[in-house]
């Protein structure tokens, strides 16, 4: 299986390496911000794994549209118009893009899911912890938990909290990001009721979760029919 991987920095440098290493697959090429050009002829490959920076996105919608090539994305920070464009892939190949390729944290977000419909009382908040290199706040994997436990909406997402703010708003979810160190990912999501908290938390010690979680759902993906694909839906069902 022929791979390409779009993103030199640190997720593109662990993919590469477990893709060399693995018997079954074959890097195709590479490309990073400072050759991202060559991406306009670059060889086709079987999937294209993206842990780049949004401001690719118009070569990689170019290189899905003339390879055909299955795409597994992993870039966070995009709006959600070009998140769409994303989603549009999915006409002409296998497309699947997640904030979060750890199989904990799909675990986490079902659980969180599970725990808001039975707390439902309960004032939920989420916190993320990442290492102070990163750039976009709060994490994609934090709305990805304020998406599973407000997937209707109903409740108003507060970034931060300053100043005399007055008390809590029942329909609100307090939505925290921390930076500091060598933090991989920490993600809590905090339910609070009277008397009691329940904490689900997920804490990565390394990148590379992320990136063995790419690799194995590129693996899946191209056997799949032209379409855009969930993580959950890919690994689970």
């Amino acid at each position: 299986m022929g791979v390409f991987v779009i993103g030199d920095g640190r997720m593109g440098t662990i993919i590469r390496e477990l893709v060399e290493a693995d018997s079954s697959l074959k890097l195709v090429g590479i490309v990073g911000a400072d050759t991202k050009e060559n991406l306009r002829d670059a060889a086709a490959a079987d999937v294209a794994i993206d842990f780049s920076h949004k401001d690719m996105l118009p070569l990689v919608e170019a290189y899905v549209a003339r390879t055909g090539a299955a795409l597994v994305s992993g870039v966070t920070g995009y709006s959600d118009e070009e998140l769409s464009r994303v989603k549009a892939l999915g006409r002409g190949a296998a497309v699947i893009h997640s904030a979060n390729y750890s199989l904990g944290v799909a675990v986490l977000r079902r659980l969180a899911t599970q725990a808001a419909e039975a707390l439902a009382e309960f004032d939920i908040e989420i916190t993320e912890t990442h290492h102070n290199q990163k750039a976009d706040a709060p994490s994609g994997t934090a709305k990805l938990l304020l998406d599973a436990v407000n997937p209707e909406g109903a409740y108003e997402p507060v970034y931060g909290r300053e100043g005399m703010c007055g008390k809590r708003d029942p329909r609100e979810i307090g939505v925290h990001a921390l930076r500091g160190g060598t933090v991989a990912g920490t993600h809590t999501v905090h339910f609070f009721g009277p008397d009691e908290e329940v904490e689900l938390t997920h804490r990565a010690t390394s990148r590379r979760i992320f990136a063995t979680g790419a690799v194995a759902a590129a693996k899946k993906l191209v056997a799949r029919e032209p379409g855009f694909y969930t993580f959950d839906e890919l690994m689970f069902a």
